[in-house]
């Protein structure tokens, strides 16, 4: 019998290739989960995000890799070896069509569930509304500080009674008694946020870096404000990115992040804290036929795991 070669498109999907396990009482030894919450009926405009966690996985497996890691000439670095850090896919969270509160209630027992066996949950989304049940599953452990990548703010409090939608997710997350602050990095644009919306941002405090002073000072710049080691949970939307890499997202914001500005910012974010969760959200494949924006985000989470565990192995 010959070794198998492994090719992308070849055997069961799950993220990157890695191990899956949807029992999550037998999580116990694995370092990050992997979990889909593929919810978008609190989207505001175009759905189609509920096919995010599913499409990115998909375009991770282009990106499988064995226990040896995967290697960076750029950076002379091998990163997400097996000796540094164990992936599992853990499936997704339940969702109850034409619910979302009760789609969202079931994302917070899945994080909590994941966070009780003691492994760093990375959530794919769905629309941007899971954040605020994902930040709410940390409600028992130590205070953590959002720091939210998007060309929004995410502050609306209400839209005709609905206070829930995905244009609420860091209003929701500032009222919780967990959550110590949020900083917002590269917002852009005209509607990126109301005047009313703005000024009850900046009235919680959060730390603002608009998209054009985060380029103009760097990631380091940026992040100054927090201290070394601070806990964070970090919130990726898609949506900060330029739409000529990532096309397939509800709300299109032009003039967004680049690929190596992205991995930069996480990088530095890996580097300098200490990261309990994260999240990316707001892949919609409908709108992008190539499966570029699944590309980008699968890459950029991977890129992201191998930094937090290249600086912190075996947390």
């Amino acid at each position: 019998m010959t070794d198998r070669m492994d090719l992308p498109f070849v055997g069961l999907v799950s993220f990157a290739g890695q191990p899956a396990c949807e029992d999550w009482n037998q999580l116990d030894g694995a370092d990050v989960a992997i979990l889909g919450v593929p919810i978008d009926t609190a989207s505001s405009y175009r759905v189609g995000t509920r096919f995010g966690p599913r499409a990115i996985r998909e375009a991770s497996m282009f990106h499988s890799f064995g226990p040896d890691g995967v290697f960076d000439f750029e950076d002379e670095t091998t990163y997400l070896s097996a000796e540094d850090v164990q992936i599992v896919d853990a499936g997704d969270s339940d969702v109850i069509y034409a619910d979302t509160k009760r789609s969202l209630a079931n994302a917070t027992t899945a994080v909590r569930a994941l966070l009780d066996a003691r492994t760093m949950p990375f959530i794919l989304g769905g629309d941007h509304s899971i954040t605020m049940a994902t930040v709410a599953a940390f409600s028992e452990a130590q205070p953590i500080h959002i720091i939210h990548i998007d060309a929004h703010f995410d502050f609306i409090d209400e839209r005709n009674g609905i206070s829930w939608g995905h244009g609420s997710p860091m209003r929701r997350s500032s009222e919780m008694a967990h959550v110590s602050g949020i900083t917002t990095l590269a917002p852009h644009n005209m509607a990126s946020v109301s005047r009313k919306d703005y000024e009850a941002a900046k009235a919680y405090g959060t730390h603002v870096v608009p998209l054009r002073r985060l380029r103009d000072q760097g990631a380091a710049t940026s992040l100054a404000h927090l201290p070394s080691g601070q806990r964070v949970y970090v919130s990726i939307d898609i949506d900060a990115f330029d739409p000529s890499i990532a096309p397939g997202t509800a709300t299109i914001s032009h003039g967004g992040l680049s690929y190596y500005e992205g991995k930069d910012i996480l990088r530095e974010i890996a580097q300098r804290f200490y990261v309990v969760g994260a999240d990316f959200v707001e892949v919609s494949p409908p709108y992008d036929p190539s499966g570029i924006t699944s590309l980008l985000a699968a890459r950029l989470t991977l890129d992201f795991m191998g930094a937090i565990y290249h600086h912190h192995p075996r947390r």
